[in-house]
C-alpha cells in the first residue's frame, strides 16, 4: 500500500478532504514557480508573509511536501522561532520600554540568529532550527539539526519582509494601547529602528517574496482567538494561554505594522495570494501563470 503525503497531511493538520483541491489549485502552482527559481538558484530563500492565521505554516508544511516530490530539499524557519526569550524580553522591558516585554514587534526577535542561519544555508553548512514555545512563552532547548544542503529555505512569519515606516508615520497612535502605554512613542520608534537594521538585512536575503494577504486587521484578531482556541485544546495546562481580553489586547501590540504591510507590501511581493474569510485563497495570483498550475500531486 503506497502512502499519501498529501492526504497524511491534511489528517495531521485537522483539514477536510477537500482541502486537497486547494492544494492542488494554489500550492502546487506556487511549488512549481519555486522549483523554477531553484533550477537557477540554489539555495533559495523564500519569504512566506501572512498576518497572525493567516496559514503560513500550513503553507510551508505543504511546500516541504510538493518541493520534496521534485527533489528539492526544503526546510521552514519560522520568525517566531526567533522571539527572545522572556528573560531577555523583560531586560528588555526594563531598560527600553515595558512593552517590549510582550513578543511580537520587531525588537523582540534575534534577528543576528536568522541571518547567521541564512549564511549556513548559502553557504551549506550544517545548522540549528531553533524552537520558541508559545504555550510557556519562551525560547526552548528543543532545536533541530540541520545537516547537509538545503535546496529551499522558506523563512515565514508576520513580519517577514516588512519595511520600517517614515519617521511622521509614527507620530499619531494607530490605537489604544499605543495612545495609552506609548504616549511618547518610544516603543514604535525604537520597533521601527530595529527594522530598518538587522531585520532589513535579513528580509534583504529574501529571493522570492509570497504574501499571504487577509482582507482586514479585524480578520486578524478572528484568526488569532482561533489559534488560541486549538493551543488550548491541545495544552489546556500551558501557562501562557490568553483569554479574549488578552487576545485583543496582544493583537494591539501588531496592528500598527500588519496595517502597514497590508498597503505597503503586495505591491513589492513576487506573489500575493487573497485570502478569503475561510483562509483560502479567492484566486490564482496573475503572477502564477496559468501554465504553471498544471502537475499531478504527490502521491
Amino acid at each position: 500500500m503506497t502512502s499519501d503525503p498529501i492526504a497524511d497531511l491534511i489528517a495531521a493538520h485537522g483539514l477536510p478532504a477537500s482541502y486537497r483541491e486547494v492544494v492542488a489549485r494554489y500550492w502546487q502552482p506556487l511549488a512549481n514557480a519555486i522549483a523554477r527559481r531553484a533550477a537557477d538558484s540554489s539555495p533559495l530563500i523564500v519569504g512566506i508573509n501572512g498576518a497572525q492565521g493567516s496559514g503560513k505554516s500550513t503553507l510551508c508544511a505543504f511546500l516541504e511536501v510538493l518541493l520534496g516530490a521534485r527533489q528539492l530539499r526544503t526546510v521552514t524557519l519560522s520568525i517566531d522561532d526567533l522571539y527572545l526569550g522572556r528573560a531577555d524580553r523583560a531586560q528588555l522591558a526594563q531598560k527600553v520600554h515595558p512593552l517590549f516585554a510582550t513578543r511580537g514587534v520587531p525588537g523582540t526577535h534575534a534577528p543576528g540568529l536568522g541571518i547567521a542561519i541564512v549564511d549556513a544555508v548559502l553557504s551549506g553548512h550544517d545548522f540549528d532550527l531553533p524552537r520558541f514555545d508559545k504555550g510557556t512563552d519562551d525560547r526552548t532547548d528543543a532545536a533541530e539539526r540541520i545537516s547537509g544542503p538545503v535546496d529551499v529555505l522558506l523563512l515565514e512569519g508576520w513580519c517577514v519582509g516588512c519595511r520600517a515606516q517614515a519617521d511622521e508615520d509614527l507620530l499619531e497612535p494607530v490605537n489604544s494601547l499605543e495612545a495609552d502605554e506609548d504616549p511618547e512613542g518610544i516603543w514604535r520608534s525604537v520597533s521601527n529602528l530595529w527594522l530598518r537594521g538587522d531585520y532589513a538585512r535579513l528580509f534583504g536575503l529574501i529571493d522570492m517574496l509570497v504574501m499571504l494577504k487577509v482582507d482586514s486587521f479585524e480578520t486578524v484578531i478572528a484568526n488569532r482567538l482561533k489559534q488560541e482556541e486549538k493551543l488550548r485544546a491541545a495544552r489546556p495546562d500551558a501557562p501562557g494561554l490568553m483569554d479574549e481580553a488578552a487576545i485583543q489586547r496582544f493583537c494591539q501590540h501588531y496592528e500598527r505594522l500588519t496595517r502597514h504591510m497590508l498597503g505597503d507590501l503586495p505591491p513589492r511581493a513576487d506573489v500575493v495570494f487573497e485570502l478569503g474569510p475561510d483562509q483560502v485563497p479567492v484566486a490564482l495570483p496573475k503572477t502564477l501563470p496559468a501554465g504553471l498550475a498544471s502537475g499531478r500531486l504527490p502521491s
